[in-house]
């Protein structure tokens, strides 16, 4: 069994906590002059982001063929951190049958970029595979990149990312400034994405936006740390 404790400190960025502040002010008719709709605007336009942290909660909950089957479609748009998962899970049985050939392919996937911490638990998958276990992995490897790997899931990516980047733009808000997006990262440590970022380029163009996952992912740091569990942050009544 793979130190579960490192697989999920590797994959903490799955636990996202949405924050607002939002000032007083009166009702709005533009949709996007509400905070709330702003954040499911932006995890609308990265679905990577959206189904993993679903995958997460309902991993949480026990409900763990709900968790795979989302963290199946986080993997169709390129999430490396939703495709580990999908290869841990196949690994231990968990909403699903044991299959370790299929397993150590998911990981293979999820390893695609080289990024450090999943090449580590690739070669432990591999390690662990007899030969026909290994045959078959390489040979169910054909089905899963065809499918989910970066060939065709970064583009697929890139189309959701430009059409939402065009519904953001020209966003008329005032508020902007008072969203808070919180995320975990690798080694627990937070990442701040405050409402002056939000329209930032690295989180809609395509190529930026590769770019930053990768800066996040490539050489993670990882200890031995409890990332604890995924957090919603009140938000705020005006005049508070």
């Amino acid at each position: 069994m793979l130190p579960r404790l490192l697989f999920r400190a590797l994959l903490a960025p799955c636990l996202f906590a949405l924050a607002f502040t939002a000032a007083a002010a009166p009702p709005a008719e533009d949709p996007l002059d509400d905070p709330v709709m702003l954040s499911a605007g932006f995890l609308a336009g990265h679905p990577d982001l959206n189904y993993r942290i679903e995958g997460q909660k309902a991993l949480d909950h026990g409900r763990l063929q709900d968790a795979l089957a989302y963290f199946r479609r986080a993997s169709l748009y390129a999430d490396k951190a939703s495709q580990a998962m999908v290869g841990e899970m196949l690994w231990q049985g968990r909403g699903t049958e044991v299959d370790r050939p299929l397993a150590y392919a998911w990981m293979d996937l999820a390893a695609e970029r080289g990024y450090r911490g999943f090449l580590r638990f690739r070669e432990q998958y591999w390690e662990q595979l007899d030969q026909a276990e290994r045959d078959r992995a390489v040979a169910e490897g054909q089905a899963v990149y065809a499918r989910y790997g970066d060939a065709v899931a970064q583009p697929r990516m890139a189309a959701v990312l430009r059409r939402a980047r065009s519904q953001v733009t020209g966003s008329r808000t005032g508020f902007v400034g008072s969203l808070k997006i919180v995320t975990t990262g690798p080694a627990g440590e937070s990442i701040n994405i405050d409402g002056s970022q939000f329209h930032d380029e690295r989180y809609w163009d395509p190529k930026q936006y590769a770019a930053w996952q990768d800066s996040i992912w490539m050489n993670p740091r990882v200890g031995t740390v409890n990332v604890g569990e995924t957090e919603v942050l009140p938000r705020r009544e005006p005049g508070s």
